[in-house]
């Protein structure tokens, strides 16, 4: 299952859009509406009359919030179905552009420069390479300009290398992690006809990639799982101890 990772690039989630779409839901999925959009808009601060790019956007829950405070934003997305989505969903609230995320497209809606903020809201995670896409989120920023990253933690959830275990003699429930400082391209589970791949890299891979664009981190937030009904206290303690979730900010320097 194991995949080198640099014989690996993102690809298009179009052949799972309908199962993606459908997960998330209009508004997202009940974590991101309580944990990672909160935790992105906590981390991007986006104010009015500003201009915003989310990159590998989905199918765009994150524009209504960003909206909503008045900012202009503009999604992107390497899969066609998924823009569609988001365009018949929240055209109102946004432009949504077909690119990647890597590489991305020539166009008017996307001045390099331009934004006063950018963002990737669990989705950096399924982008390869990583440097090309901090970087070009670099490139769309102004000086000053800010970025802010919404991930699974890749200290502790490291995709089918990582998982919970009980040790029965003090009645404790522990993260186990198998593997952390190799880099990682991971098959996930197959929706409908299509599966995904989820690339692991250690934390210092996203601050070497934020130094080598240019970009200055600036702070960093870790919040826990969501308590579940029914759950015994010592789940209850490591959901709040170990994070689900990282929050990265970052500055572009100069």
């Amino acid at each position: 299952m194991k995949r080198n990772i640099n014989r690996a690039r993102s690809q298009s989630w179009d052949a799972v859009a309908h199962w993606y779409a459908g997960w998330t839901g209009t508004n997202g999925s009940r974590y991101h509406r309580t944990l990672a959009v909160p935790l992105l808009l906590e981390m991007l601060d986006p104010q009015a009359g500003e201009h915003i790019a989310d990159l590998g956007c989905g199918p765009g829950i994150l524009a209504p919030p960003i909206a909503e405070r008045g900012a202009r934003f503009v999604g992107v997305d390497l899969s066609p179905r998924l823009i569609a989505e988001a365009r018949k969903i929240h055209g109102r609230s946004g432009r949504f552009l077909v690119g990647d995320a890597t590489h991305l497209p020539v166009h008017v809606e996307l001045p390099m420069g331009g934004f006063d903020g950018a963002c990737f809201l669990l989705s950096i995670q399924d982008i390869n390479p990583l440097d090309a896409a901090i970087a070009s989120a670099a490139r769309l920023l102004k000086p000053g300009g800010r970025l802010a990253i919404v991930m699974l933690h890749p200290c502790f959830r490291v995709p089918r290398q990582s998982g919970w275990g009980w040790d029965e003699g003090r009645g404790l429930k522990f993260r186990r992690l198998d593997s952390y400082l190799t880099p990682l391209a991971v098959p996930m589970q197959s929706h409908g006809s299509g599966t995904t791949r989820s690339y692991h890299r250690p934390l210092g891979a996203y601050v070497n990639a934020l130094s080598m664009a240019g970009m200055a981190l600036t702070g960093i937030r870790e919040i826990g799982d969501l308590p579940m009904q029914g759950e015994s206290k010592a789940d209850r303690r490591a959901a709040g101890e170990f994070p689900l979730f990282l929050g990265l900010k970052a500055v572009k320097l100069g």
